[in-house]
């Protein structure tokens, strides 16, 4: 730090104080000016509630190099978008008063919205409330059929686009097989799964998925379910959220699923940095890290880093 002073004796003092400083931080990468905010879910041992987190119990790196972490705080609003595949099974509607409840009891913090996953589209039933037993009232039965067989993905990527745009956290639960029958590619993965996980990193948004089956039996063969089910798998993972499957039949319970998601959202915190990603932008791998025993973080896998100014 090169500092002007008409006071030698201080500058003298202020550049020791400099020295004897850039000892203890030269691991530590100065902050830069593109603001990026990344949500962080705090994950106790065996899903347990996980104590409190401070902004000192925490560290930051990108590679081998640790970030100056600029805020660190609890998330307080929360915009949810629920998205149900309209293609599953009408059966697993049987189950929707565990879904009804896992709404009722989100906080007052807590906006959500509903929407189908129809033709490529969200088709949005309820806008954002905190109403939530007037969000509730907006799940119905899928209707199934081949009327309503699309991409999940591309529906994401459509209900994304529309999510509103602030620094509070926003997540998306998605209940679906999981299943591209859009693009007619049945194979190891959908070929819009990338750019969903971009957009959503892009974004900041959370995706967890539950997967159940569809309607027919086009969605039943066991390599096709399988690898929709990683596809969801590697979805939430992505994103920093998890994704919930036992078998490849319709779940015989989704409350705990439901309880376990619930647990998590109150458990989140926003992390901002600064950084840049040169010229047009990029993603880039980061880690949070913690000494507090007991105690692990959900993080996307990337964050996008913006252009520089």
């Amino acid at each position: 730090m090169n500092m002007k002073s008409h006071f030698r004796g201080l500058a003298l003092a202020l550049a020791a104080f400099a020295g004897m400083f850039a000892l203890f931080t030269t691991d530590v990468i100065a902050a830069g000016t593109g603001a990026v905010t990344m949500t962080v879910t705090a994950v106790g041992k065996k899903d347990s509630a996980p104590p409190e987190v401070k902004q000192d119990d925490i560290q930051l790196y990108q590679g081998k190099e640790r970030l100056q972490i600029a805020n660190w705080k609890r998330g307080e609003n929360l915009f949810l978008a629920i998205l149900i595949d309209d293609s599953l099974d009408s059966s697993i509607a049987s189950q929707w008063s565990d879904l009804k409840a896992f709404i009722a009891a989100q906080p007052p913090t807590t906006y959500v919205s509903v929407s189908y996953a129809r033709n490529g589209s969200a088709m949005l039933v309820q806008d954002f409330t905190n109403d939530h037993a007037l969000a509730a009232k907006a799940i119905r039965i899928p209707i199934g059929g081949r009327g309503a067989f699309s991409s999940p993905y591309l529906a994401l990527q459509d209900l994304i686009k529309r999510l509103p745009a602030s620094g509070e956290r926003r997540s998306i639960l998605l209940i679906s097989s999981g299943i591209d029958y859009f693009r007619g590619n049945f194979g190891p993965t959908s070929p819009d799964l990338d750019t969903t996980i971009e957009h959503a990193q892009k974004s900041n948004i959370n995706i967890w998925t539950i997967y159940a089956p569809d309607d027919g039996h086009s969605g039943r063969g066991f390599f096709r379910v399988s690898n929709a089910q990683s596809n969801l798998s590697q979805l939430s993972d992505e994103t920093g959220a998890e994704s919930y499957y036992l078998g490849q039949g319709i779940p015989v319970n989704l409350k705990p699923y439901f309880e376990e998601i619930g647990l998590h959202l109150s458990n989140q915190y926003l992390l901002t940095f600064d950084s840049t990603g040169g010229k047009k932008g990029r993603f880039e791998r980061v880690r949070v890290i913690t000494e507090v025993p007991r105690l692990e973080f959900l993080t996307p896998s990337e964050v996008f880093l913006p252009a520089a100014q």
